[in-house]
């Protein structure tokens, strides 16, 4: 299946403070997280990438384009540097298409821009390029093919341990609780029909306006997973993701049986 990633919002700083980029394009390791979640669908068989670009595009089509096998695979130099043989590759069978989505676009507005190249597929993957799991995806899909739903997605529990807030009249706090057992956030990855499409519109974005539309006649499906998934949202979660590389801990890493354990 096809996967669209949307990697075009606005970014935050990089830590070595040389530039803006994409939060994608925050590295984890010797790696960008955008290429964690790619890595990820590809241990799975699905190497047709489509990413919805924005700000930061350059930043994206310059990485893939100067890509360096040597950083993640082992190789064997020979002939006083004038030869090299890679022990294993990344990118090889990667089909990736770059495709502009506009500056200020919604994540629905990105969506909608790549419908021709999706044209034709029957169920399609799509992830917001942020987030990483160790989620098994070929039950996520076989799941959802049993179903007849539009739409479906990982649903995680809440990474927040903050309390709950009801808040009256004049800002006055009425009561303070804790998060509802059982409560679940969005965990970015979807498996998606064209269905999709018609629940788009222009102005508005795929969350919370075309899934509201789903929600309304059953066509959004949740799939529960208590298991590692992660959001890279703040510096804090960046590093703590980056501390979890070093020690070479990294269940997301599937292709790579030395780190996920």
């Amino acid at each position: 299946m096809k996967v669209v990633l949307f990697c075009g919002g606005f970014g935050l700083r990089m830590r070595d403070g040389q530039g803006s980029a994409p939060k994608p394009m925050s590295m984890i390791g010797d790696r960008p997280l955008l290429w964690h979640v790619m890595r990820y669908y590809a241990h799975f068989g699905h190497t047709d990438f489509i990413l919805c670009l924005g700000y930061g595009a350059a930043a994206v089509k310059d990485y893939f384009l100067k890509y360096d096998e040597t950083l993640s695979n082992d190789f064997t130099l020979t002939s006083g540097g004038r030869e090299l043989q890679l022990h294993s590759t990344d990118i090889t069978d990667w089909k990736i298409t770059f495709i502009d989505t506009g500056l200020r676009a919604s994540i629905g507005e990105r969506l909608s821009r790549v419908r021709s190249h999706v044209e034709g597929e029957e169920m399609f993957l799509a992830n917001y390029a942020d987030t990483l799991t160790d989620a098994a995806l070929p039950d996520l899909v076989d799941v959802f093919k049993q179903s007849d739903a539009t739409v479906s997605m990982l649903a995680v529990p809440p990474a927040t341990t903050h309390h709950v807030l009801d808040i009256g009249a004049e800002g006055v706090v009425t009561g303070v609780r804790e998060l509802r057992d059982g409560q679940r956030e969005n965990g970015g990855y979807f498996v998606m029909r064209q269905g999709i499409f018609d629940e788009l519109r222009d102005g508005e974005d795929m969350v919370p306006h075309a899934f509201n539309r789903l929600v309304a006649r059953g066509g959004l499906l949740a799939q529960c997973y208590n298991g590692f998934w992660r959001a890279a949202d703040t510096f804090k979660d960046r590093a703590e993701l980056e501390e979890m590389f070093d020690r070479g801990e990294c269940p997301w890493m599937l292709w790579d049986p030395n780190r996920c354990a």
